[in-house]
């Protein structure tokens, strides 16, 4: 089987395992190294030391996973546009944060997949990652044509928009890579025009210690009065560079885009319930 063909065939068992989009790209070392290090010598990652670390490995993932020369990038859509939510609560609670844990969604999907390349290609070494390992997923991503990066950072799609999460599986199989999408944003300043806090402070680049969503997600501790003061609202997470972007203007329903969001991202019935109060009122067990 060419390498082309076997791209094809795994893109293929991808979205039979439930994701919407699926690529290949190189196993290779980052084009954005010296960015990526300037922006943390800068220390535009707050306090997410977790980025400073095992830097090599996330500008090198040839370091991270030895022997790897591919990887299959896939998309998995968690929103399409705006869910009807009400209270004071969930209105102000990122889309990706009011169903399911992706990580543990997205785990399983991968490792099924990771399992039937592994039974159909015996000798092959698959390893996969969602999120929480030293990898530069969105320029793997990037790279393997499931979307172009946005001026606000995300990875934007010209049919999906940007709600959607991504996952990697590392292989040691020589496979044809995808073409990459051009620029998606143009003359384009909506993002940054419209984020409360003023985080990017140049396109492309986010200030992390400007961000909504470091301030409700990321840090630990209590939120210093400045930064209280600037979340206008924002219960946990922010998408205001999102709402504004004109390539999720199309995802207000899932049939724009053909995409069905999984049922699991969905806000539940128990949860809706849930009002700011209630949710304070919670304990950690």
């Amino acid at each position: 089987m060419s390498p082309g063909e076997t791209s094809a065939l795994l893109k293929r068992w991808a979205l039979e395992g439930g994701f919407d989009r699926a690529g290949v790209a190189e196993v290779r070392k980052s084009d954005h190294g010296d960015a990526y290090r300037s922006w943390i010598g800068e220390e535009r990652h707050a306090g997410m030391v977790y980025l400073a670390r095992r830097v090599e490995h996330r500008l090198d993932p040839q370091t991270l996973v030895p022997g790897a020369r591919s990887v299959l990038c896939v998309a998995l859509q968690y929103a399409n546009g705006e869910e009807e939510v009400e209270g004071d609560l969930w209105p102000r609670v990122a889309r990706y944060a009011r169903g399911r844990d992706y990580h543990e969604l997205m785990g399983e999907r991968l490792e099924r997949l990771r399992r039937r390349i592994e039974s159909e290609f015996p000798g092959t070494s698959a390893r996969w990652y969602v999120d929480t390992g030293p990898v530069l997923e969105r320029e793997l991503a990037a790279r393997a044509g499931l979307g172009a990066i946005g001026k606000n950072t995300n990875l934007l799609h010209p049919e999906a928009g940007s709600y959607f999460f991504l996952g990697e599986v590392f292989l040691d199989l020589d496979l044809a890579p995808d073409l990459p999408i051009e620029d998606l944003c143009g003359s384009c300043t909506a993002c940054l025009d419209a984020c409360p806090t003023q985080a990017f402070p140049a396109p492309f680049v986010l200030d992390s210690s400007r961000c909504i969503s470091y301030w409700t997600i990321e840090h630990r501790g209590t939120v210093p009065a400045v930064q209280r003061n600037e979340l206008e609202g924002w219960v946990f997470g922010c998408d205001v560079c999102q709402e504004v972007c004109p390539w999720n203007a199309a995802q207000e329903t899932a049939s724009a885009s053909g995409t069905t969001v999984d049922e699991d991202f969905s806000l539940p019935p128990v949860r809706r319930r849930l009002t700011l109060i209630d949710l304070l009122g919670l304990r950690r067990d």
